[in-house]
């Protein structure tokens, strides 16, 4: 009997994504044969680590407009003639090569939008821009198979608007079944020690683990470092703003804040387990900000470290349900300083955080929905 294949569509360099990377093992394991396309960049890694075909364009332009024509021209003429049964998209910047290669090649098209698209705040103030693709997102999304989003308040508003079915595939992680280690402990700073790399035996860090890109608040945690000398602060990614990130701590003089550039998941996983605390501090700058459950947060808890997080609607409801850590209220230096210092330092609360880590590391795991995309996908094979 044939496999039915996939090809899955996505504009970053593939090394990083561990959403895709999850709903790609799990097709692989439905009996689908999966060949996942992006592209290539200077710097990007080796992508050995994935157990299924992959291909990786090399584009002249890296971004803006003439970097999404060349890519969705390169892809879909790749689609075009390259076999498969169903084209999957991830994200509004590959649908109209997937909409256009599908309705050609009369093959389904299915969307994962990892985010609201045309409410990021990249197009907050470029009006034109944010016309533009809102224009493309009327025209191509009602006409596709199936659609997933990553909560729910995104997928009711695509829903709302589209009248077609959002379903919600969130961003969770496999279960962790090592043993953690435990949390840096609360210990007081020693002026002398001065470590190359963050060591739990002296003073705890802050993780921050993730894009370095506009609204994702990293900027407001480096000067929050100024006002606490007893942690460190490892800011693990890459990013636009990575450069103006580092020119920053350099100014202040934080030598306590440590950049490692983009990692695997397999070199983030142990740093992200040996951290004291976890920040994923997003700005309210749109829609998708404010509903978002980014990556980073659900790989916390199932690190089993305690969390700091901006008070949005999805991400502060997730928090204090499962009471795992603090709601900053604001994103001023020195109210985020107390906020880190009081998730660092007061034992009492740390006590009580880990023994809910435990069990929010238990339930909120890719096993929870997972069905979902068998649900979606079933009809396909």
């Amino acid at each position: 009997m044939p496999v039915n294949r996939i090809i899955v569509s996505v504009t970053n360099d593939l090394t990083g994504d561990q959403r895709v990377d999850r709903i790609c093992r799990t097709l692989c394991e439905m009996g689908f044969a999966i060949l996942l396309t992006g592209r290539i960049l200077p710097d990007s890694g080796a992508v050995t680590h994935l157990t299924y075909d992959t291909h990786r364009f090399r584009l002249f332009f890296r971004k803006g407009p003439l970097f999404y024509v060349e890519f969705n021209l390169r892809l879909f003429f790749f689609l075009l003639f390259r076999k498969s049964h169903l084209l999957l998209a991830n994200d509004l910047d590959t649908l109209p090569a997937n909409r256009l290669a599908g309705w050609i090649k009369r093959q389904p098209v299915v969307y994962d939008s990892h985010e609201y698209f045309t409410e990021v705040p990249e197009l907050a103030h470029r009006p034109r821009v944010k016309k533009t693709w809102e224009h493309l997102e009327k025209w191509l999304v009602p006409g596709v198979a199936a659609a997933y989003t990553v909560c729910q308040p995104i997928a009711d508003h695509y829903t709302s608007r589209y009248g077609i079915p959002f379903r919600v595939v969130r961003n969770l992680p496999e279960e962790d079944r090592l043993s953690p280690e435990p949390a840096a402990p609360a210990v007081a700073f020693h002026p002398e020690e001065n470590p190359e790399v963050p060591d739990k035996t002296t003073r705890p860090y802050v993780i921050y683990q993730g894009a370095l890109n506009l609204g994702r608040g990293v900027e407001h945690a480096i000067r929050a470092m100024a006002l606490l000398p007893e942690a460190d602060l490892v800011i693990a990614g890459g990013g636009d703003l990575e450069l103006p990130l580092r020119a920053l701590a350099a100014s202040l003089g934080l030598t306590r804040v440590r950049f490692t550039g983009r990692l695997s998941p397999a070199e983030l996983r142990p740093l992200t387990r040996r951290a004291a605390l976890g920040c994923s501090i997003e700005e309210d700058l749109g829609l998708s900000y404010r509903y978002a459950l980014p990556n980073k947060l659900f790989d916390y808890i199932q690190a089993r470290i305690p969390v700091v997080v901006s008070n949005l609607p999805e991400m502060s409801r997730l928090v204090t349900s499962y009471d795992i850590g603090l709601v900053t209220p604001s994103h001023d230096p020195e109210q985020l300083a107390a906020c880190f210092r009081e998730a660092l330092f007061n034992r009492d609360l740390r006590e009580k955080w880990h023994l809910h880590l435990e069990a929010a590391a238990r339930q909120l795991t890719w096993a929870c929905d997972k069905p979902v995309i068998h649900e979606i996908f079933t009809p396909f094979l």
